[in-house]
């Protein structure tokens, strides 16, 4: 879906780059730039920042100018359903962001454009006489309006009348991809929570009757693992952000592996992930699953005696995390089931699937293994850097 609109975006800059450049060539009432193509291109792309953060007074304010400019208009407004949210240009004094306008909006079709030849304004010195009223689609409801304002009493010509057209197209998926982007959000959230819930109680019940087995014999180890079950708890079950860095994500798991190594003596763990690949970005509660699963299905099974591996490298723009088990492996003709959530994987079709939605399909988990040659899930993200900046552009991501 957000392919389709971000391809469906890319057509409508184009045509509406050419046809406001075409129109800007032409004679014509309307001021316009005279920059040509690279001002039309300017002004269209120029939007692009605003809009898709949805439809709000504020990002209707910082469009209109660049609108203003793309058009030629002698002035630019923006409305949603209910009124006007922004306006640029001649006239401001007259038409107020705010005001209800409901004779014109009135008029406008849901998906057609409406030319309003004559304005009759109550303040005679109003210098705005027509308008071109174009609705904003978004997933086929109606979700404001483009109007552009010009002096003339009149009709535009079809030059104008296409380039508010394509405005409007613009306009309408870039806020169409603000509400993709807010669904997927909601989505990810929604699948985190399906996540946490998957985490196996038996594992809760017996991590704690592992710290109950050590407060006689060992109570400093049983204090530890006290404190590493509720920092483990606390880490799965809070709420807040859905991207953390590798480094965050690593302490969590190393806790979970102490837990399950007070169970299983003869768990031996390996995590080497260097301090470079710590700042990369990665989604909330990726690892853990991959971990979980590495000890259920090939060290459980093995009467709690195997070995996990994490290791982490920097490859070119990439980090690549690999998690490895010695267990007994899985035939190559069932990966691609176990990796739709067949067979008991834990999460695996959960991370697999907010991997591709955060970062695109060839960040798509995969799973080398053969029987009897254990497992290794392999986790690939971007070295996005700099932690905070980095996990903000993966959250609007």
């Amino acid at each position: 879906m957000d392919l389709a609109l971000g391809v469906l975006l890319g057509a409508g800059l184009a045509a509406i780059v050419v046809v406001a450049w075409r129109t800007m060539r032409a004679p014509r009432e309307a001021d316009l730039p005279a920059s040509g193509m690279q001002s039309a291109l300017h002004a269209a792309t120029s939007t692009l920042p605003y809009l898709r953060r949805g439809l709000t007074p504020r990002s209707a304010e910082l469009a209109v100018p660049h609108l203003r400019a793309l058009t030629g208009a002698a002035a630019i407004a923006l409305a949603d359903t209910r009124a006007v949210l922004a306006i640029e240009g001649e006239g401001r004094e007259q038409v107020r962001p705010g005001d209800l306008l409901s004779r014109l909006l009135a008029r406008t079709p849901d998906h057609r454009v409406h030319i309003e030849p004559r304005l009759v304004s109550s303040d005679p010195s109003c210098p705005l006489r027509s308008a071109v009223l174009a609705p904003l689609v978004v997933q086929e409801r109606r979700a404001g309006t483009l109007i552009a304002f010009y002096r003339s009493v009149g009709r535009p010509s079809q030059a104008e009348l296409r380039v508010v057209q394509e405005a409007a197209s613009l306009v309408s998926a870039q806020v169409e991809l603000s509400v993709v982007a807010e669904q997927e959000r909601r989505l990810a959230q929604a699948e985190l929570r399906a996540l946490r819930a998957q985490i196996s109680p038996h594992f809760i019940y017996n991590a704690l009757a592992a710290v109950a087995g050590e407060i006689h014999s060992r109570p400093e180890e049983a204090r530890e693992l006290l404190i590493d079950f509720a920092e483990f708890t606390r880490y799965l079950f809070r709420d807040g952000r859905s991207y953390v860095t590798l480094g965050e994500e690593i302490e969590h798991v190393e806790r979970y592996l102490r837990l399950e190594q007070a169970r299983f003596r003869d768990l031996h763990v390996t995590v080497d992930v260097p301090e470079e690949a710590r700042g990369a970005v990665v989604p909330s509660m990726s690892i853990q699953p991959l971990v979980e699963n590495a000890v259920r299905h090939g060290v459980e099974q093995r009467a709690g005696s195997g070995r996990v591996e994490i290791t982490a490298r920097v490859d070119g723009g990439d980090v690549v995390l690999a998690v490895t088990d010695d267990g007994a492996g899985i035939a190559p003709e069932r990966v691609h089931a176990v990796l739709a959530g067949a067979g008991g994987g834990i999460g695996l079709s959960n991370v697999d699937a907010r991997l591709r939605a955060t970062f695109g399909e060839r960040y798509a988990l995969r799973i080398e293994s053969a029987l009897g040659e254990g497992t290794t899930a392999i986790m690939t993200v971007p070295n996005l850097r700099g932690e905070r900046e980095a996990i903000q552009v993966a959250e609007l991501a």
